[in-house]
């Protein structure tokens, strides 16, 4: 049977719908049938007024927008990453090990505090005065962090240089110290003789010289060490020193940096025997 319409005032008043089961029978549509349709229709004007809410607060793209910031691409136009993938990078990868810049400090406005380099040296000295051209050169340079390096440089040098290891010392000794090690190398491997090497600690490194020559800054430092060392023959006999005898050593070294390079490294460029 059809819903019935009957006009009141010129108005149809239609009845609720209507379904028809098997059997003839009618069954009325519940409220729930209408829920659905209801939260739909919501859920559809809040998604537009979501969408709406985000294009207004974050704008749309015309075309011309800027790239985002690279660091990475800027270290390569600056050249940081282009001198690795050369191959130019001298750093030795071992923690402590390298003598470079400490962190950058932020410059104060005040004048350089008259015991700036208390625990290195007297102000007034020589030595402070080579300090501060050196700092004036390089803001960044802190001695005590240097001294450090330097300590971790010393032993991987004299190490290096008792088992033939040429590669790590091109890295840490400039060209005519270099020349210098490689040709006390050579005639050691010429006689077949050994050098063994022990580290007992290092009980003072100093700095007893600082100056700035053409754009170069150069430190000297006092290393007190001790150490084990014996060279042996091709048979493994004792030539010269101890195998347990401990040797108290003293080495005067001085390392120098061109302020003006991107390489932050220190080179030994000259040594001598403190007495």
């Amino acid at each position: 049977m059809a819903p019935s319409c009957e006009l009141v005032r010129s108005r149809c008043t239609v009845s609720p719908p209507e379904r028809y089961l098997a059997g003839g029978s009618i069954r009325r549509r519940s409220e729930s049938d209408y829920d659905v349709d209801i939260y739909t229709i919501i859920f559809l004007a809040l998604a537009v007024f979501i969408f709406l809410r985000l294009r207004n607060v974050l704008g749309q793209r015309t075309g011309s927008e800027r790239p985002p910031y690279d660091r990475a691409a800027r270290d390569m136009a600056n050249g940081a990453a282009g001198n690795n993938a050369a191959g130019n990078n001298n750093v030795v990868p071992l923690p402590g090990t390298v003598i470079d810049h400490a962190p950058p400090v932020a410059p104060t406005e005040t004048g350089p505090a008259p015991d700036r380099w208390k625990g290195v040296t007297e102000p007034g000295s020589a030595l402070a005065q080579g300090l501060d051209a050196v700092v004036a050169a390089d803001s960044s340079f802190d001695p005590q962090h240097f001294l450090s390096g330097a300590k971790g440089a010393y032993e991987m040098i004299v190490l290096a240089f008792a088992g033939g290891d040429r590669r790590t010392l091109k890295d840490l000794l400039s060209k005519e110290v270099y020349e210098g090690f490689d040709g006390a190398i050579r005639e050691r491997e010429q006689r077949e003789q050994k050098v063994e090497t022990r580290f007992v600690g290092i009980d003072k490194a100093e700095l007893v010289n600082a100056e700035v020559r053409d754009r170069a800054a150069q430190l000297t430092v006092r290393f007190v060490s001790q150490m084990v060392t014996v060279t042996r023959d091709k048979a493994g006999a004792v030539v010269e020193g101890s195998p347990e005898k401990v040797t108290d050593v003293t080495d005067i070294w001085t390392f120098a940096r061109d302020i003006s390079s991107r390489d932050p490294n220190w080179k030994l460029v000259g040594t001598e025997s403190g007495h």
